[in-house]
């Protein structure tokens, strides 16, 4: 397979694995900004004085709104100036973000520091998608984003861990440290050993025309809307899990020591079925995996409503069920989002930052109603999945006019290639 582009290089490139792991880094980088901060909000808001234990969610809270907003930002930036500058640029406001949280003498400086941290980690996740899609297309950019899902799908459950190693140390603002080390060592990595992935030729001037353009057109072009709207909805489930699952494992099965093994058993899955996509998709192509993965997703949610209306009381039994509906959502968020950039190869960065922006919203609201849901039984989260992944379905079908498994990649990849 053939690069999808003929950017100007550098003169050093990173090997296969190497680029993998780059991409795979930057993408595990907002996972790990978010989820190490969860056991450290009660220590937090000790030392600065935080009396309401509703506000000290801000911390979490305050960084997805710069983490949302700010994707549409950096993609029509990306566009026009460049990939590179635009990633290590991002990557040194993180490490300033993260500095001034660690030294913050109040609450609302720490904020402002989380602010930061999420503007830049907007710029790793929609520069990780435009870097690959300016090199790849179709099947094979599928494989290289299951393949770097694989290490961002095993970092929530890691990053509490680690956050929780960090305070068994020492104090919470090394969190933070370790965030402006973590950002300074990426930074570096991406400055010495990635080359500019956009060709001059297909750069685009910093218009109001031009983005309202782009904007427009990421919006209205078929695939794009239809599978950044389809992993939306898939999103809106993975939220809601985060959202319900410690109350579920606390206090629905009363199981609290069981909780990071849920976790690290459907990361696990999930991660296992990125590399499977990786191995199967080039053979099987984007639609045949993805279509299929997602008629799993909705047979399990389906049977997971049924137990949970029968009352089950087997948290293994919920947990098996559960894992089988992730492990699905596993070989569909990357062909999605594959698919979704088909023919946006020309705008990548504008296109990922308002496929990226969309696909955030769409999940925190979507899974925060679910886990509003919550009545201390598992049939919130069971129907809330079954009704995302019906509610996809459907947008698969309009989008592909009711032509499911088709291998309409094939022919747009003879003519990239």
């Amino acid at each position: 397979m053939s690069p999808a582009a003929s950017p100007s290089r550098g003169p050093v490139r990173p090997g296969f694995y190497e680029f993998i792991a780059l991409i795979a880094s930057l993408m595990a980088l907002t996972a790990l900004t978010i989820d190490a901060m969860i056991p450290a909000l009660p220590p937090i808001g000790e030392a600065l004085s935080v009396s309401d234990d509703n506000d000290r969610q801000l911390v979490i809270g305050v960084m997805l709104v710069g983490f949302g907003f700010a994707q549409l930002i950096h993609g029509p930036l990306s566009d026009r100036f460049g990939r590179r500058p635009l990633l290590v640029g991002g990557l040194l406001i993180y490490v300033t973000g993260s500095i001034l949280a660690a030294l913050a003498p109040s609450f609302e400086l720490l904020l402002a520091g989380r602010f930061l941290q999420g503007v830049a980690v907007a710029a790793t996740r929609v520069l990780a998608v435009s870097i690959v899609r300016d090199l790849y297309v179709g099947r094979r950019m599928a494989q290289i984003m299951s393949m770097a899902m694989m290490v961002f799908m095993v970092v929530p459950v890691m990053a509490p861990l680690i956050g929780q190693i960090i305070l068994s140390v020492a104090d919470w603002r090394w969190i933070f440290w370790m965030f402006a080390a973590t950002g300074l060592a990426l930074g570096t990595w991406a400055r010495l050993r990635l080359p500019e992935t956009l060709a001059p030729e297909n750069r685009r001037p910093l218009t109001f025309a031009r983005i309202g353009g782009g904007w427009r057109r990421t919006l209205t072009e078929r695939k794009s809307l239809g599978y950044t709207l389809a992993g939306g909805m898939l999103s809106g489930a993975l939220f809601g899990f985060i959202n319900s699952i410690q109350q579920i494992v606390y206090d629905t099965f009363e199981r609290p020591n069981m909780l990071v093994a849920t976790f690290a058993v459907i990361a696990g899955t999930m991660s296992l079925a990125a590399l499977i996509n990786s191995r199967i998709v080039l053979r099987l192509g984007t639609r045949k995996v993805s279509h299929s993965a997602l008629f799993v997703f909705i047979g399990f949610a389906a049977a997971a409503s049924l137990v949970a209306y029968g009352g089950n009381s087997s948290l293994w039994l919920f947990i098996a069920l559960l894992t089988g509906s992730m492990g699905a959502f596993g070989l569909c968020g990357a062909n999605f989002s594959a698919m979704a950039m088909e023919d946006m190869g020309a705008i990548a960065g504008t296109a990922s930052s308002v496929q990226g922006a969309i696909t955030v919203v769409m999940g925190a609201v979507i899974g925060g109603t679910i886990g509003q849901f919550y009545d201390g039984t598992t049939v919130p989260i069971s129907l809330g999945f079954l009704v995302c992944g019906l509610v996809s379905l459907g947008i698969v079908l309009l989008t592909e006019r009711g032509r499911l498994f088709h291998e309409e990649e094939l022919e747009q990849e003879q003519v990239a290639a």
